[in-house]
């Protein structure tokens, strides 16, 4: 039996009571329960790969974390077909803004990402005896996995793992928990080895991605300071240079850009990738938003996943079709820019034979889509699979359930043709963002350089016609642009005061509802650790 302090338990017990009318609770261990005393790790390096494992698993997953950063967003969206993407209204009310206190999406990532700080702090107990490698991998993946919590729930529970076991983790929020990671991150630059970039060893931590975070971090501080009255708030300016400064040094790496947009995202080397996950996570990426004929790999695709209309118009080329000229190695058409991509007509020619899955197109899809030799695939009903821009019901009302098989425009950034069986390549940190992060910052009233320029370096880059000026909404869709998909909507959409806006299904008395702007503390979480306070307006 754990050992719980008395007057703990006597509020604990009290709280279920009052709560058992409304809801039914099952407290399980967490990072914010009592657990059993801790003495050590008897092998660090074991616990840092089974870490790095569970935070590939955390992030590849089409749910959870990657469901709160873009299906709440206007990026993302999961209509119900027929019988197919019900859930009981999960997708729905994430996209609608009209999630509540118990949803599975919001609960289980305060869970992961707490549970897995926890683990590195064992790590980085004296008494597991980390070597300096591992423990300055620890650090970075405390202050990482710190930052998710921060940034979606703005209370992090902090266990230190010298103190007794019936001693309750420590909340910290705003500066106090930016700090914190910020002071984790300095510790794990001091200790991580510089990795050059184009090795592909990238696949655990180096300066460069410790760097990346603590810019990601510098630049949305102010938000984070200012999560629990609302938001808004003024970037510092020292912070904004400092940003500027570490993406230099990242850059003194040999990190820079890489033409070839789709190339970035195969699993091989490349200039641009500072961070990837070897969970077997891009089969997600994939098959979420194919629809079930697309392609005979991976067992066909599971037609859900797809864009708004919008989201898509802020790309350049024809609104209504997006292809390539023949196949996926020839040149888009419809006057698109490159990271738009396109449908192929037909598959890949190698030989004699027809590359599997290279009639998948990139980027977006949208109209009729094609087999490997050309014939045009139809869907289950025998209707030609064309995926419309409108999501509307079986009477042509706009709406999200009772959607055809062919309703929306759907998402490709990994071609099936290279990662057939789930391969583990999945950049989380890249260059290019690290770039306009650079560019923000310049923006904001930072040195080192003209933010417009750097911006059409990288539009240049893409295919993309320069810019003539640069704005806010400008910097907001070229980071949309470029970093579809990525997990970083959400985030970019707060910083820049356009998450509570409206778009397409969202729910209008939501619009402008700041109590939006985090997710709610789940209920057994609070009832274990009474230095959680619920989020307001929940």
């Amino acid at each position: 039996m754990k050992r719980f302090k008395l007057r703990f338990l006597t509020l604990a017990i009290l709280a279920v009571f009052g709560l058992y009318s409304c809801t039914d609770l099952e407290i399980e261990e967490t990072d914010s329960f009592i657990s059993e005393g801790f003495q050590g790790l008897e092998d660090s390096q074991s616990a840092l790969d089974q870490l790095y494992n569970q935070i590939d698993g955390a992030l590849g997953d089409q749910a959870n974390t990657f469901a709160l950063n873009e299906v709440t967003t206007d990026e993302q969206l999961v209509p119900t077909r027929g019988a197919d993407w019900g859930d009981n209204g999960r997708w729905r009310k994430l996209h609608q803004h009209e999630w509540g206190l118990e949803e599975v999406d919001i609960i289980t990532p305060f869970d992961q990402w707490n549970a897995n700080q926890l683990l590195a702090s064992q790590i980085l107990d004296e008494r597991s005896a980390a070597p300096q490698d591992v423990a300055a991998q620890a650090h970075f993946l405390r202050a990482f996995c710190m930052f998710w919590v921060l940034d979606l729930y703005g209370q992090v529970p902090y266990r230190d793992t010298q103190l007794p076991s019936n001693e309750l983790p420590v909340v910290f929020t705003g500066a106090e928990a930016v700090n914190f990671i910020i002071a984790d991150l300095d510790a794990a630059i001091g200790g991580l080895p510089s990795i050059a970039a184009g090795t592909g060893e990238q696949n655990v931590a180096g300066k460069a991605a410790a760097r990346y975070l603590k810019a990601k971090v510098l630049l949305n501080r102010h938000v984070y300071e200012n999560q629990l009255t609302g938001g808004g708030g003024t970037p510092a300016a020292a912070d904004m240079q400092e940003v500027v400064n570490l993406v230099d040094q990242i850059a003194d790496d040999g990190y820079a850009l890489q033409e070839g947009y789709f190339e970035i995202f195969e699993a091989s080397p490349d200039s641009e990738t500072i961070w990837f996950g070897e969970a077997l996570a891009t089969g997600n990426r994939i098959y979420n938003g194919l629809h079930y004929n697309s392609t005979s790999l991976g067992g066909g695709g599971w037609n859900g996943f797809s864009t708004l209309a919008e989201f898509y118009d802020l790309f350049e080329g024809l609104p209504d079709e997006n292809f390539y000229e023949t196949d996926l190695l020839s040149e888009p058409a419809s006057l698109q820019e490159e990271r738009r991509g396109g449908v192929p007509r037909v598959g890949i020619q190698d030989g004699d034979d027809l590359v599997p899955g290279s009639n998948v197109g990139l980027g977006f899809l949208v109209g009729q889509q094609y087999d490997l030799d050309g014939t045009e695939l139809e869907d289950r009903q025998g209707t030609p699979l064309a995926f419309t821009r409108e999501f509307v019901d079986a009477d042509g009302n706009s709406s999200l359930i009772n959607n055809s098989e062919r309703t929306g425009i759907r998402v490709q950034k990994y071609s099936p043709r290279f990662n057939d069986g789930f391969t583990g390549h999945e950049p989380f940190f890249r260059y290019a963002d690290a770039h306009l992060m650079k560019a923000e910052a310049i923006f904001r009233g930072a040195s080192g350089g003209d933010a417009l320029a750097l911006v059409n370096e990288l539009r240049g880059l893409r295919g993309a016609t320069a810019l003539g000026s640069l704005t806010e909404q400008d910097l907001l869709d070229e980071r949309g642009r470029e970093l579809y998909v990525e997990h970083w909507r959400r985030n970019d959409m707060i910083r820049f005061g356009q998450y509570l806006r409206g778009w397409e299904f969202k729910s209008s008395e939501e619009t402008g509802n700041t109590t939006r702007l985090l997710f709610p503390i789940p209920l057994p979480q609070l009832l274990a650790n009474p230095g959680l306070v619920q989020n307001p307006g929940y």
